[in-house]
């Protein structure tokens, strides 16, 4: 390597020892962004901003931004064209067969795919340095929850839909982030690498693919390997559109478990602030969101999602994780870990009475557009994503320019 790994990284000796070329480039990487997304927030733009001139880029193509620099036609120039091996196809399926499952998907991503990313104080970083998610943990789990809508819909990720825009968008807001993180003097570069370098990126891939499939796997989702190929290559052309390295851009399951397992060994574990972001996500969001559609008198309702979803994020994570994050155990667990195979009968029982897998993905898409209408009323959401939320001074900071 050009550069040592980051200091707080470890097991870096094991990570190539065990992983030989891939593990030696999730230690280079560390040092690697996005240099196409960061040149554009750190250019000039004498009549609007970066965020403005990528939006009109986004609706009209990069010649209807005035004296568009170079630095947004580099950009646009890689978003304009489609990788040969991007298949339509097999991204519509991918949304239709994830739409059915869409109850499940939202609390495997909550429970088990950002709670797994929490083990990793140095991924976890750029989150706690801006606070927002320990402080409005419902907020920005809506703000992802609308990005899912747009990408998980048929044609989401076409050029011109709302899918790709905002894929776009979340690149442009990391990239904002970054430069903040780093202008601001908040950021240890020789402990930590870049801010949200590549590997963290592919990271956050695995969590909404692999790691959501496996905890899905574990309340009775079942998936056909042509399902399975589909989900993945969706993953694969937003990590493509999101600024991912194609070299650590996951393309199947056997990528996503490699990520996964290079995160884990390469961390140094969580740190005060990331078992601060999981009791606000649990007990702010999470636990009143499963306490919702319990029955019962409120007070019983909200007791048992509690011990409800800390037994799942202890089947979803395992107990050593779950330690490290202060998750408090029950044994309820034990009981969580064995009702797979039943709701994998129940769920083929739902295709059958919906009257087929078509019928049923039409319903489902209609009833998650109402229940983010739902959760942006119950939570006073009014923007879409953080480049377009009300003023703080984390937005501020890290999305001006």
């Amino acid at each position: 390597m050009d550069k040592p790994m980051p200091t707080e990284l470890v097991n870096g000796d094991r990570a190539v020892a065990e992983h030989g070329d891939k593990g030696r480039l999730w230690l280079e990487a560390m040092w690697c962004a996005d240099p196409l997304a960061d040149a554009v927030v750190s250019d000039f733009f004498p009549d609007s901003s970066a965020t403005a001139a990528v939006g009109t880029a986004l609706a009209g193509g990069v010649d209807a931004v005035t004296d568009a620099p170079h630095s947004l036609q580099a950009l646009f120039a890689v978003l304009d064209v489609e990788p040969d091996w991007l298949d339509h196809d097999q991204l519509d399926r991918a949304a239709d067969s994830l739409i059915q499952h869409t109850a499940a998907l939202g609390i495997v991503l909550g429970a088990a795919s950002l709670v797994r990313g929490a083990a990793n104080t140095i991924a976890g970083k750029p989150l706690a340095l801006t606070g927002r998610y320990v402080s409005q943990p419902a907020v920005r789990s809506v703000e992802v929850g609308e990005w899912l809508r747009k990408i998980i819909s048929p044609g989401g990720m076409r050029r011109d839909s709302d899918g790709f825009a905002y894929t776009v968008r979340v690149r442009v807001i990391h990239a904002h982030v970054r430069r903040a993180l780093v202008r601001g003097g908040y950021w240890d570069e020789a402990a930590w690498g870049v801010p949200i370098p590549q590997p963290y990126m592919a990271f956050t891939l695995a969590e909404f693919g692999h790691i959501a499939i496996e905890a899905m796997y574990k309340v009775g989702v079942r998936f056909s390997d042509r399902e399975l190929a589909d989900i993945y290559h969706l993953w694969r052309y937003v990590g493509h559109v999101i600024g991912m390295d194609e070299r650590l851009n996951p393309h199947d399951e056997a990528d996503h478990v490699r990520i996964e397992e290079l995160y884990r060994l390469t961390s140094p574990g969580p740190g005060q602030d990331d078992r601060e972001f999981v009791e606000a996500l649990t007990y702010d969001y999470l636990i009143p969101e499963l306490a919702n559609v319990l029955p019962g008198p409120y007070a019983v309702r909200l007791k048992v999602a509690s011990k409800l979803m800390q037994s799942l994020q202890r089947v979803f994570i395992g107990d050593t994780a779950a330690d490290e994050l202060q998750i408090p155990d029950t044994p309820l667990k034990h009981v969580m870990s064995r009702v797979g195979p039943a709701l994998a009968v129940a769920g083929r029982g739902r295709v059958l009475l919906a009257g087929g897998s078509e019928r049923l993905s039409k319903r489902a898409y209609r009833e998650r557009d109402e229940e983010m209408t739902r959760m942006k009323a119950n939570y006073r959401v009014t923007h879409e994503m953080v480049d377009n939320a009300p003023p703080t001074t984390m937005r501020a900071q890290a999305t001006a320019g």
